[in-house]
């Protein structure tokens, strides 16, 4: 243990300065493999170190401590511990490890739900999000982590914090895959269907070269909320859709693919009997409670078609329509449509007469006026980013090479000739 404490000397004299602090990095690297065999031991020497003022070294201890398997007693005192040094460790220390502090991080993702406490988790690893970060446009490896504690916990408005952040800068696809399919998952439960379409699109249109699990999830609740939030659902993905995703997705969504075709017919009857008969298929996705939602928007869908032909219209008549049970369920869906904006409409309640109203927004309130300038100065935002990435990629020699070689595969009297100055 003599090592072990001679160590522990070393990282309290060379954590004041930076110049120290990467001298003493190198001395961490070369002591990682005789902290983990020690790690059983480490423990008590937590105690001798502040995270705050020592946090690369802190870091290396808890790393190697939280190595070995998680009991009960264990997991309750590393979440402790880990949390503790989340919130106080110093952000330039640990971004010189960032693998350890990621390790430790997805540590105490591990043991609280070890614990079934994943809410205990939730603020240290917004908080660890926050010191690894380059800047908020930075997506990391924490970030899905983070999103899968929210969904747990059910902490979706936490979760959503971190979704209304704009992201350039990506690591891993895994990561992004990831990030955006659970990121769709909360939008879905906060009912911000416009959001998860967006999140969603993102998966399954992301570049890959052979079909992933995330992305057949994905597409599965992309079909499902397309159906809830637009009536319909796109005969085919985008061209800028990988060639694989192109080919494959909806051969592992068939089921899926066969609902929104019977959502489409407009039967009520047909769609619940479809439903009905692959009822376990979509409980075995835990796709269930969407697809019920699905069930009754059609409703919806059908109470909006009768606003594009009538003026006025009975309750009694819109249930016999839409196939609703009464005029009651009628006035509870009518209700319902106007209070979300789905629906511009008033109801006499005399004699159950709906009459249907044009939208009665005129774009040019003060609010309105403020909601489309902020558009606007995102959008210029990411046209200078834009322009900014395609330039670095114009001039980039692996993709410059890239380039090269598949014209060779071509007839160049097709193309326009490569630039000489780029040596392909």
């Amino acid at each position: 243990m003599n090592s072990v404490e001679g160590l522990v000397t070393q990282i309290q004299g060379l954590s004041s300065t930076a110049s120290d602090v990467l001298s003493l990095h190198n001395v961490l690297k070369q002591a990682d493999d005789s902290l983990h065999a020690e790690s059983t031991r480490l423990l008590p020497f937590l105690d001798q170190l502040d995270p705050s003022k020592h946090s690369l070294g802190y870091l290396y201890f808890l790393e190697a401590c939280t190595a070995g398997p998680v009991t009960t007693e264990s997991a309750s005192s590393f979440v402790l511990i880990i949390a503790r040094f989340i919130s106080s460790c110093a952000a330039e220390q640990i971004r010189l490890a960032p693998d350890k502090f990621i390790s430790v991080c997805k540590r105490l993702k591990d043991q609280v739900l070890f614990l079934e406490e994943p809410l205990r988790a939730v603020a240290p690893m917004l908080a660890a999000i926050r010191k690894l970060q380059s800047s908020t446009e930075n997506l990391t490896t924490l970030h899905p982590e983070f999103l899968l504690l929210c969904l747990l916990a059910k902490c979706y408005k936490t979760g959503l914090s971190i979704l209304e952040e704009d992201i350039f800068e990506v690591d891993q696809p895994r990561d992004l895959y990831l990030y955006c399919y659970y990121g769709g998952m909360i939008c879905i439960g906060k009912k911000y269907f416009r959001k998860a379409l967006e999140l969603l699109h993102n998966v399954v249109t992301a570049p890959m070269s052979t079909i992933n699990a995330i992305a057949v999830e994905a597409y599965k609740k992309y079909i499902l909320v397309s159906l809830i939030h637009h009536g319909q659902l796109s005969t085919s993905l985008p061209k800028y859709a990988s060639t694989v995703a192109q080919r494959n997705l909806k051969s592992f969504c068939q089921p899926y693919v066969e609902l929104a075709n019977s959502y489409t017919n407009g039967k009520i009857a047909d769609l619940e009997a479809y439903v009905q008969a692959n009822m376990e298929k979509f409980g075995s996705d835990n796709n269930l409670g969407l697809v019920k939602q699905v069930v009754s928007s059609i409703y919806k869908r059908n109470i909006q078609r009768l606003t594009q032909t009538y003026l006025t219209l009975s309750l009694q008549d819109i249930a016999n329509t839409v196939q609703l049970n009464s005029p009651k369920e009628a006035e509870m869906h009518v209700l319902q449509m106007i209070q979300d904006g789905e629906i511009y409409a008033t109801i006499n309640q005399k004699d159950g007469m709906v009459r249907f109203l044009e939208d009665p927004e005129q774009y040019k309130t003060c609010e309105m006026i403020e909601r489309v300038d902020s558009s606007i100065q995102r959008l210029m935002t990411l046209s200078k980013k834009l322009t900014v990435l395609d330039e670095l990629m114009s001039s980039d020699p692996m993709y410059l090479g890239k380039v090269g070689r598949e014209r060779q595969r071509f007839d160049f009297d097709d193309f326009d000739s490569v630039p000489q100055r780029f040596n392909i």
